[in-house]
């Protein structure tokens, strides 16, 4: 059986704590990936979110024109800067680009862009091309050329399931829902000895790494301090979970979670009110967690969807839309607006037009957080500037 073959064959884990379909744990751990201590959490909004009722155009006339439906009031909305205001849900995020430490970059999409959830999610998770299909994730390619050897937590995805965005010809990542209850001890305290069978070998140190990770997880969890109370949502119990890893020196460079319903199509107010309600909670309070651990400045977080919503509405709703904003908060972020505001004059069949590619704000995280040449997993796109002081 070929290693590619087994990923496909395994499911999950210990009962659901560990999940591993895809990127099994790997056998062995190296001390350090890239020099600093710089780390990427990436909360990834599943469904498509809404970005210009999210930061929102407020003084565009055409804003209010296009969207009699679901228009959030200028009044009703935080302002900002340039002519945009946030979403009133979204109270922590306005504070925290108040405080200097939040970046919006605007019209973010991808040529040739596609309204399909699945196949967008995997463009933006590969860094591919529209027409181009790939088998690795980005992170995953870059894992796989960082890591000396196998290291069973180069990357961790607090979520449900795995992700492709860490997926690699070599397994560096593993999938948690509780990392807490991630608890093995290995039976047998001798090494892990070779034999004839290549593909038995295989599995024995797949196991021997599952062991590995669990104590490495494990201890970074002892280590770590306590923290503030979080908010009571899913997001903001994942993010509480990364932020103890953190703090708890797990040698991860990449942290992954996600947050699903933002496929509005009706009833979009009460329904998108309640997602950003959500989102700005789990993180405002990830937020003031790495700020009090003075740790804000080599944490980025990255935040985005695999698309936006349509420039009009469709009487309660919208519908799957192109380019939307990305935000980040952290990482010495220059806390600034880059790019132009949405131009609704000069619509791409009805959709909010790309300015800025989704590789490029990769490429400028790979370079400038991670010390990493982007060009080496395929990544072609100049770094977006100013992202970074």
């Amino acid at each position: 059986m070929k290693r590619r073959k087994f990923f496909t064959l395994t499911s999950t884990f210990t009962g659901g704590a560990l999940l591993l379909p895809d990127f099994l744990m790997a056998y062995g751990r190296s001390r350090s990936l890239v020099k600093g201590n710089e780390c990427l959490v990436f909360i990834q909004l599943n469904g498509g979110n809404d970005g210009l009722n999210t930061f929102i155009p407020v003084t565009d006339p055409l804003y209010y024109e296009l969207r009699p439906k679901v228009a959030i009031a200028k009044e009703e909305a935080l302002a900002a800067a340039k002519g945009m205001a946030w979403h009133p849900s979204l109270k922590g995020l306005a504070q925290i680009q108040q405080q200097g430490h939040l970046s919006v970059i605007q019209n973010v999409g991808y040529p040739q862009p596609d309204r399909s959830h699945f196949r967008s999610r995997e463009i933006w998770q590969t860094a591919s091309a529209s027409d181009e299909y790939l088998n690795e994730g980005w992170l995953g390619r870059y894992l796989d050329l960082q890591c000396k050897d196998h290291q069973p937590t180069a990357g961790v995805n607090v979520d449900g399931g795995d992700n492709l965005s860490l997926r690699g010809l070599e397994p560096n990542s593993i999938t948690l829902k509780n990392p807490n209850s991630f608890k093995l001890s290995r039976t047998d305290s001798e090494p892990v000895k070779l034999s004839s069978n290549p593909q038995l070998d295989f599995v024995r140190k797949i196991a021997s790494s599952v062991t590995e990770g669990s104590g490495a997880i494990q201890e970074a969890l002892e280590r770590a301090p306590e923290g503030p109370t979080y908010a009571k949502n899913e997001l903001a119990r994942n993010l509480n979970w990364i932020a103890r890893l953190i703090k708890g020196h797990l040698n991860t460079k990449v942290y992954y979670t996600s947050l699903g319903g933002f496929d509005t199509h009706n009833n979009q107010l009460g329904k998108h009110r309640y997602q950003l309600k959500q989102l700005n909670d789990a993180v405002y309070s990830f937020y003031n967690d790495l700020r009090d651990a003075k740790l804000l400045e080599s944490v980025t977080v990255v935040i985005f969807s695999e698309f936006g919503r349509r420039a009009a509405d469709n009487g309660g709703g919208t519908d799957h839309g192109k380019a939307a904003p990305m935000f980040i908060i952290g990482g010495k972020t220059q806390s600034s607006v880059l790019g132009p505001n949405p131009d609704l004059t000069d619509l791409d069949a009805g959709d909010v037009r790309h300015k800025i590619d989704f590789r490029s704000v990769y490429a400028a995280l790979l370079q400038e957080k991670l010390g990493f040449d982007p060009q080496k997993i395929g990544i072609s796109q100049k770094p977006l500037q100013g992202l970074f002081g």
